[in-house]
């Protein structure tokens, strides 16, 4: 009788002992559906109307790249402050150097030619600005203007965290996220946030981005100097399928189960 109880006492242990193991091995499993864009979600949050992309607008302590092409070789060393350097070739950190800043004001300050508004413009309306005031010096002047800290941050459960400079007028969330190589296997796809500087203050949007309808919503285009925030899965910590966790684990299982062992040992042996 007492040999039967032991038993069943050892037995106990060892299901419970590999039951809590298998239940933390559990909760940090990540499912087909939590890692598969683009989804049919019946109770989805968007309209599945088209929202237009907004264009952005010039904000204070932006930087322009501001160059003016003209037959007179003359003018063009006057109004380029950059010289004969692109502005893809300035960096965040040198963009103060080789550029137009926005001043708090909202306007540049241009070699000859004086102060202009741009600040709530568009690159294309203060294109068309500077264009008016040049004409009275130059008739013949081409003008291009670009931003230059045009860049988007990715930060969270992706696999390369970073900043990113966007090269196109329209880059998608989907295109930034590959960028930073894409979500981490224990990112939370459903909760991914952007930080965005609007009117004057940061506000925060988050987005469920498994949902096949964000392409039509107002979150599918990132807009210069967002930031992109991926938040990690519940249990992320507690994962055991990779290492060093799986190991971990796996070592407390066996010392734990060589204790009882030991212990029920003894006992059957009085």
């Amino acid at each position: 009788m007492r040999l039967t109880v032991l038993i069943t006492r050892f037995s106990r242990k060892k299901i419970n002992l590999l039951g809590f193991v298998f239940l933390i091995g559990l909760s940090s499993c990540v499912t087909n559906e939590m890692v598969t864009y683009l989804q049919e979600q019946e109770d989805s949050p968007y309209s599945g109307e088209f929202t237009p992309p907004e264009d952005y607008l010039i904000k204070p302590n932006d930087n322009l790249y501001i160059r003016v092409t003209t037959l007179d070789p003359s003018y063009a060393n006057i109004f380029n402050a950059m010289g004969d350097q692109g502005y893809m070739t300035a960096d965040e950190a040198s963009a103060h150097l080789l550029s137009y800043p926005v001043e708090n004001d909202g306007t540049v300050d241009l070699p000859y030619v004086g102060i202009i508004e741009v600040a709530g413009k568009t690159i294309k309306e203060a294109k068309q600005a500077i264009e008016t005031v040049l004409a009275e010096y130059v008739t013949d002047a081409s003008l291009t203007v670009k931003l230059v800290n045009n860049y988007v941050s990715v930060v969270g459960e992706v696999r390369e965290p970073g900043l990113y400079p966007i090269y196109k007028d329209r880059l998608n969330v989907y295109q930034a996220l590959s960028m930073a190589g894409d979500v981490a296997d224990y990112g939370n796809r459903y909760e991914v946030s952007i930080i965005r500087q609007t009117d004057g203050e940061s506000k925060v949007k988050e987005f469920d981005i498994t949902d096949k309808k964000i392409i039509d919503s107002e979150f599918y285009y990132v807009m210069p100097n967002d930031v992109i925030y991926v938040k990690p899965l519940k249990g992320r910590y507690f994962a055991v399928n990779t290492s060093p966790y799986m190991f971990a684990f796996t070592a407390i299982a066996a010392l734990g189960t060589l204790v009882v062992l030991i212990q029920n040992t003894r006992l059957l042996s009085q």
